[in-house]
């Protein structure tokens, strides 16, 4: 397989079919992300695509899902994309979910016919990071959309049937901001009405912009149990019936359920973690 760079994909898409379609991300102006910051946004040709399918159909038959990388795979023009899934489903007949990582911008640049047209063919789940509910925090992180946008983006998402999974960023905010971005960000989720959501917790890269800020004191980072206060917080406001994973490496407890069934159940995890802090996740074990 044909791989430019890191290849980054959802932990649940741990055992998918890695197929590169993009190089970078398409925005890659967020000041927190430093995933795609050493790659120039491209479309890979389709002769690169095609080999790697061959690939894929020859020795990855035992994997029935795929994975479309880089960052925003849905940002290809429709008529290039369509081509690209037509071909996955002829080369890889037993692929039965492909899925993507997706922006606001892109999932608007489609109609729900078009979304629709390649859940026929095989698209099943769409991954938007939402990162913030507040606006001022994502102007402050130049992610380039409004939250009105992105509630928009993800009606698109869920009138074509499609499965959305939707990140927030924990700790993103600052200490200063963080009540009002756990409570923002659940109203936008409410929204959106995701089937998934995703917390992970923001931590510092030196390679970006909010990085170098956070080296310089000039933004101050929610320590663990402000990060505990601010998961709760979260939890306490979502209304919308969606799997709730906070179990990235990234985040200091590992909690799933569902909400709002097991909110009971994740708030009391949440509360024994803040009076017994030894059931953190050490610094030292934590990743992105």
């Amino acid at each position: 397989m044909d791989y430019v760079g890191q290849i980054i994909r959802p932990p649940s898409e741990a055992n998918s079919i890695i197929l590169q379609v993009t190089v970078g991300c398409s925005h890659n102006k967020c000041t927190f992300c430093g995933a795609y910051k050493e790659k120039r946004f491209s479309i890979k040709e389709f002769s690169t695509i095609a080999a790697d399918l061959d690939f894929a159909a020859r020795y990855c038959q035992r994997q029935h899902k795929l994975f479309l990388a880089d960052g925003d795979a849905l940002i290809i023009p429709y008529p290039r994309l369509l081509t690209i899934f037509q071909e996955i489903r002829e080369k890889l007949p037993w692929v039965r979910r492909i899925s993507l990582y997706a922006s606001a911008r892109s999932i608007r640049s489609k109609s729900v016919e078009q979304l629709q047209q390649l859940k026929a063919l095989g698209l099943d789940r769409v991954y938007l990071g939402l990162e913030s509910g507040c606006d001022n925090v994502l102007k402050d992180v130049t992610k380039g959309e409004s939250t009105a946008n992105m509630i928009a983006a993800a009606k698109i998402v869920n009138s074509a049937g499609l499965f959305l999974s939707i990140t927030v960023l924990l700790g993103l905010a600052g200490l200063s901001g963080s009540r009002e971005h756990a409570v923002k960000s659940a109203e936008a989720l409410n929204l959106m009405q995701p089937r998934q959501i995703a917390a992970l917790t923001y931590m510092p890269l030196a390679n970006t912009s909010l990085g170098k800020q956070f080296l310089a004191g000039d933004f101050v980072l929610p320590g663990p149990e402000d990060i505990l206060v601010e998961l709760q917080t979260l939890v306490e406001h979502i209304e919308t019936a969606a799997q709730f994973h906070a179990n990235h490496a990234s985040n200091y407890l590992p909690i799933t359920g569902r909400l709002p069934r097991d909110r009971h159940k994740i708030i009391a995890a949440i509360e024994q973690a803040q009076s017994d802090t030894r059931q953190l996740v050490p610094e030292s074990l934590r990743r992105l």
